[in-house]
């Protein structure tokens, strides 16, 4: 049996953690640069507020019901991200748990019994809630899709379930099948749904039963078999292994406000190199291919405005390097070949690609050789920002004011990664 462990409007619920007085108030949290609501409470929810709105069009009705309002924390959400999961594989046995995103992950449950699924669900539930302060929900079944399948009803009806939900009989699996809309399957997109309801198909109990050469002709070849095996309690889809080390690292931002000046952009973008080679140092590995882009913002022909194609231009270096001012200058010279004077820009960002371990990068025969010494004056730099925090040591080429950077007007304190941000208690 695999189990999917989700936790309940996580970012709120982080955000609630630390100020008790709002655990059963709605509250809201804002996506990147303050643009559009990622995360509700179920009292959110209630109050209707909608999910994936902008926050300008939500804001009226959020003053009238009193719904507390925060920007996206990410210090904050990854460290208790990392707490839930570390909880989970201290409860399992090694390689039991695969982290699928920042809230949820499937667990292997192989080693229980039939007969204790749920007694022993409950008890990860517990134990999950009383050593982080997160609530989670709990899904059990055959395969990972049945799993998605039964989380998702068990936090439809929370007091009803308890937030748990285990499909060990053909049965359960068929009642709950029957209460799943086709949108509402892992792996079903909108576009999908919208043509399985042309041919009559409505809920994950018309399509188990639909003969798998239709399936694989008219839902995606291989990945529609995968799904209608994964329905019928046959898994297809396989737990992974975690990815210790990433074969591309990418650092992008929206913009506080609009941009119009070059030197704004090549700030941002030493910053954003600045951040990628901090996490390809953390991996010990070097870069020899660096991808920089700008989004422009473009007008409609009826007055309203959206995001541009994104411009974008590779950079390929003599050798892989990780030392930041070795990255910075070429990302930096590559702005000049995209900006474009009077043009608005609202992102850019950097992709880090070619990555190969820092302890055996290969020379070139047509530069100096590479110079060992970066790596003791990039470990210093990351030691002395990683103890006094803020960036105390950075490059000028990421400037001083950056006053193009995102929008956190409504952040929260970093409570459990800032010493100066501890919670008080009075």
């Amino acid at each position: 049996m695999i189990g999917i462990i989700d936790c309940n409007s996580f970012y709120c619920s982080c955000e609630r953690l630390f100020l008790p007085a709002l655990h059963n108030a709605p509250v809201v949290v804002l996506s990147n640069n303050d643009g559009c609501i990622v995360s509700r409470s179920d009292e959110a929810k209630q109050a209707g507020i909608a999910m994936g709105i902008p926050y300008f069009q939500a804001k009226e009705l959020i003053q009238q019901k009193g719904v507390h309002t925060f920007s996206s924390n990410y210090n904050l959400y990854g460290d208790l991200s990392w707490r839930v999961m570390e909880t989970l594989r201290q409860c399992l046995p090694a390689g039991a748990v695969e982290v699928y995103s920042v809230d949820e992950c499937f667990v292997t449950l192989d080693h229980i019994e039939p007969y204790q699924l749920e007694a022993f669900s409950l008890h990860l539930k517990n134990t999950v809630e009383q050593w982080t302060g997160i609530k989670v929900s709990i899904g059990v079944a055959a395969t990972k899709v049945l799993s998605k399948v039964a989380n998702r009803l068990a936090k439809k009806n929370k007091q009803a379930t308890n937030c748990i939900m285990v499909l060990n009989t053909p049965e359960k699996v068929a009642t709950a099948l029957q209460q799943t809309a086709v949108e509402d399957i892992w792996g079903v997109g909108r576009q999908y749904a919208e043509k399985l309801r042309k041919y009559n198909i409505n809920t994950a109990f018309d399509l188990r039963s639909m003969p798998e050469a239709w399936v694989q002709k008219n839902l995606g070849g291989v990945v529609g078999q995968r799904l209608l095996r994964e329905l019928n309690g046959v898994q297809s889809i396989e737990m992974k292994d975690p990815l210790l080390n990433k074969k591309m690292i990418a650092t992008t931002r929206m913009f506080g406000k609009n941009v119009t000046s070059k030197d704004q952009i090549k700030e941002a973008v030493a910053t954003y190199i600045t951040r990628a080679t901090e996490k390809l140092r953390r991996q010990q590995s070097a870069a020899s291919v660096i991808y920089v882009f700008v989004i422009p913002k473009q007008e409609k022909t009826e007055g309203r405005f959206r995001h541009g194609n994104s411009v974008g231009t590779y950079v390929h270096l003599p050798y892989a390097t990780s030392a930041t001012h070795l990255l910075i200058k070429p990302a930096v010279a590559a702005v000049d070949q995209l900006f474009e004077e009077g043009a608005v820009y609202k992102k850019a960002g950097v992709i880090l690609s070619g990555l190969v371990p820092d302890e055996s990068v290969q020379g070139n025969l047509f530069t100096d050789a590479v110079p060992q010494q970066n790596r003791k004056l990039m470990s210093a730099i990351d030691n002395i920002n990683f103890a006094m925090r803020n960036d105390i040591v950075q490059f000028a080429a990421a400037g001083t004011t950056r006053n193009w950077k995102m929008r956190q007007e409504l952040r929260s304190p970093r409570y459990t990664s800032r010493w100066e941000e501890l919670r008080e208690v009075i």
